[in-house]
C-alpha cells in the first residue's frame, strides 16, 4: 500500500469562504491520490495548533498564515501553501481571491443599473477590504465618478460598539445625496449597512441600492431586503492550492508570484435590484433587454418595445449607461454564458442557446473577441474540474 501524505487543513469551518474553500480542495483529492488529513472546527481568527511546532507531516495548507508560522515549516523542509489575504506575502507561495477585482465587479454591478452616486462601507484594519475598496474606486474613475468612503476597525481596541457603530453608519448615510448605490467590503458589513438604512428610513433599493462581498446565501438571506453580493471562487482557491501542494510535496518549484483567484460574478437580490434611470423609457428597455436577451432578442424586437427611433434610443442609453442597447445585449448574453461555463460542464451547444446564441460558433467568436479568453480556456481557469476536452 502506499503511503499517503500527512497534510494539516488550517483553514476555517465557521464561515462560508472556508468551508467553500475545502470543498475546493475535497473535489480535487477525489481526482488524484488522497491525503491522511488534519482538519478541526476552527474560527478564522484561531491560531495554528500549537504541535505544529513539532509535526513533522508532508504538507500544510493555511487561512492563518504568521511570519512565524512560515519560517517554522520552512526550517523543517514542510510545504506550506499560503492562503492568507492579510499583509504581504510571508516567504511561502500564495493563492488568494483577487480582491480588487471584487471591487470592481460590484462597481459594474451598479454602474449597470445606472447609479451616478457611490459611497463604499468597510473595515480599516483588513487589507482585503481596503484591496476591494481600491478596486471598486478605480473602476469608478475610469468613468469619472467619485466616491464616498466610510471606514471603521472591526477588530481591537478601536472597534466601536454596535448601537454606536450603526448610529454613525445611519448619520452617514442620511448626509449621502440620493439615489446611491453603496459598496460594502463583505455580506457582514453590508447587513450592517441595511440595518442602518432601517434604522434611518431610507428606502432600499430605491433610495440606498446595498452590494456586499462572499455571497454567504444564510447570511444575504437574513438582511432586510436580501443583500445582493460579489460571488468568490472560493473552491477554485481551495482546488489550486491542492494542486500547487501536490507539486511541492513531490519537490516542484514555487511559483515567484502569488495567483490570485477571479469573482465568479454577482447574485443579484433585492438590496440591488433596481434601475436608478430617471429616462423612463431607457430603464423600461434596459429591462425588456435584461429579461428577453438570453432568449434570442435582437434590436428589431428591442426597437419594437421602445416608442424611439433606434438613433434616439442609442443616444439616450449611451447618456444613461455609457453604451449601445446593442452592447447591452451582448453584456447580458456573455454575462450568462461566463455564468454557465463556471457553474456547470454543459457542452458549448447548449450554453450558446441558453445565453441566447443561434449557433456556437458565433458564440465562441463574441467571447473570445470581448474577453481575450476561448470559452473552453475560461472554463479551465473558473472551473478546473469542468468541461475537460469541451473546448472547440
Amino acid at each position: 500500500m502506499v503511503d499517503r501524505p500527512h497534510v494539516a487543513l488550517i483553514v476555517e469551518t465557521s464561515i462560508h469562504y472556508g468551508r467553500q474553500v475545502l470543498q475546493g480542495i475535497t473535489r480535487y483529492l477525489r481526482s488524484h491520490r488522497t491525503w491522511s488529513v488534519f482538519l478541526e472546527q476552527r474560527e478564522l481568527w484561531s491560531s495554528p495548533p500549537p504541535w505544529l511546532r513539532n509535526w513533522r507531516g508532508e504538507g500544510v495548507i493555511c487561512r492563518k498564515t504568521s511570519p512565524q508560522l512560515a519560517r517554522m515549516l520552512a526550517k523543517a523542509k514542510i510545504p506550506l501553501v499560503d492562503l492568507s489575504d492579510q499583509g504581504p506575502p510571508m516567504g511561502a507561495p500564495r493563492i488568494e481571491s483577487d480582491h480588487r477585482a471584487m471591487g470592481v465587479a460590484a462597481a459594474d454591478h451598479l454602474l449597470e443599473r445606472g447609479f451616478t452616486r457611490f459611497a463604499y462601507c468597510g473595515f480599516s484594519d483588513q487589507a482585503w477590504a481596503v484591496r476591494r475598496k481600491e478596486g471598486f474606486i478605480a473602476r469608478l474613475a475610469e468613468r469619472a465618478m467619485n466616491c464616498d468612503v466610510w471606514e471603521s476597525p472591526w477588530t481591537g481596541p478601536g472597534a466601536h460598539p454596535w448601537e454606536r457603530e450603526q448610529g454613525q453608519i445611519g448619520r452617514w448615510l442620511a448626509g449621502l445625496p440620493r439615489p446611491v448605490g453603496v459598496m460594502a467590503c463583505n455580506d457582514m458589513r453590508g447587513q450592517h449597512v441595511l440595518d442602518a438604512c432601517q434604522r434611518t428610513g431610507l428606502a432600499v433599493p430605491e433610495e440606498v441600492a446595498v452590494i456586499g462581498v462572499d455571497d454567504d446565501a444564510v447570511l444575504c438571506n437574513l438582511c432586510h431586503p436580501p443583500l445582493s453580493s460579489v460571488v468568490p471562487n472560493a473552491e477554485r482557491v481551495g482546488y489550486e492550492s491542492a494542486a500547487l501542494l501536490e507539486k511541492l510535496m513531490a519537490g516542484g518549484r514555487a511559483p515567484a508570484e502569488p495567483l490570485l483567484i477571479e469573482p465568479l460574478g454577482v447574485t443579484t437580490r433585492q438590496s440591488s435590484d433596481v434601475l436608478a434611470i430617471d429616462d423612463p423609457v431607457v430603464a423600461a428597455t434596459v429591462r425588456f433587454i435584461r429579461e428577453r436577451a438570453c432568449e434570442g432578442c435582437g434590436m428589431k424586437d428591442v426597437l419594437r418595445h421602445a416608442p424611439l427611433s433606434r438613433s434616439l434610443l442609442e443616444r439616450r442609453f449611451r447618456q444613461y449607461l455609457g453604451r449601445s442597447p446593442q452592447a447591452e445585449i451582448r453584456a447580458v448574453q456573455l454575462k450568462r454564458v461566463r455564468q454557465l461555463l463556471a457553474e456547470s460542464d454543459l457542452p458549448l451547444e447548449q450554453i450558446a442557446a441558453l445565453a441566447g446564441y443561434a449557433h456556437p460558433e458565433y458564440m465562441c467568436v463574441v467571447f473570445k473577441r470581448e474577453t481575450g479568453q476561448t470559452p473552453g480556456q475560461y472554463r479551465a481557469a473558473a472551473n478546473p474540474s469542468a468541461g475537460r476536452g469541451r473546448e472547440r
